[in-house]
């Protein structure tokens, strides 16, 4: 299907805010977040989405696509998807390794399945008197990041329940949304399980971000900074993971199947890998 844009308005998406990583950008451990500077912190941050009104949206676009999946990469739409597997459990030594493509279809099944392609983006208004005030720069910044986030949270929720349908008698709370009860998963680039930053290239070929104001450095980091975009995933055994440290052998692999330089390839998985 084409790509579908859509957006939603500040108080559309604020219930499905998850304050916990409000709180943690702000530097407050899980135990500092029933505090009075917590309340504080809340307190101004609800006074300012009110205030936000109409001058912010959140712009989404998602897409639904076929794919497949061939060994360690997805096959979508023409485009190939390369994937990294794990290579180590340090506490679990017999639970499987992972790659995301196992949970799509393989090629060799001969049947097509699908995923999905999603991205959010919220832009802030440009005023002197907010970036000349630290505390509402950060503030605004900070709130924005949460709403990207709650924009992709109620997206999937519409994808899931609607769009693609896969689980359409889905019911479920907010607070069981943000513990992720649903089927499915949505990682996003840069998340663990997908911590190439340049695939992000690749996902822009089959949803034009620009067309929702997301434009794109050559590292492969989304303006306006509020931004998210990645892959939906429907497989009921579909679930989070994380990559963790790769070798020089699988760096190598990896670099052949990305179609890049050892060399830019290793820029962009530096925090992944195990010898430097």
């Amino acid at each position: 299907m084409d790509a579908l844009a859509l957006s939603y308005p500040v108080d559309g998406i604020a219930p499905y805010i998850d304050w916990t990583y409000f709180f943690h950008a702000w530097g407050l451990k899980p135990a500092q977040q029933h505090t009075g500077l917590a309340d504080a912190l809340m307190h101004d941050a609800r006074a300012t989405l009110a205030a936000l009104g109409d001058e912010v949206e959140a712009r989404c676009m998602v897409r639904l696509c076929h794919a497949n999946a061939c060994d360690d990469d997805l096959m979508v739409e023409g485009i190939r998807i390369p994937l990294l597997r794990q290579q180590a459990h340090p506490s679990q030594s017999d639970a499987p390794y992972l790659c995301l493509s196992d949970f799509v279809r393989p090629c060799s099944s001969g049947e097509k399945d699908t995923i999905g392609l999603y991205a959010t983006s919220v832009s802030l208004p440009e005023k002197p008197e907010i970036t000349d005030d630290p505390y509402r720069s950060l503030m605004l910044q900070t709130l924005a990041d949460r709403l990207a986030e709650a924009a992709a949270e109620r997206l999937h929720e519409y994808v899931r329940r609607s769009l693609w349908g896969y689980a359409s008698q889905e019911d479920l709370s907010i607070g069981e949304l943000l513990k992720c009860r649903y089927q499915g998963i949505r990682p996003a680039v840069g998340y663990p399980c997908l911590p190439d930053q340049s695939v992000i290239f690749l996902i822009n070929r089959l949803l034009p971000l620009k067309r929702i104001g997301i434009t794109l450095t050559d590292n492969g980091a989304m303006h306006p900074h509020a931004s998210t975009c990645g892959l939906m995933l429907a497989h009921p055994s579909a679930r989070y993971f994380a990559v963790g440290a790769i070798g020089e052998d699988q760096l190598n692999d990896y670099a052949q199947r990305r179609g890049m330089p050892v060399e830019t390839v290793r820029k962009f998985l530096g925090a992944n890998l195990r010898y430097q």
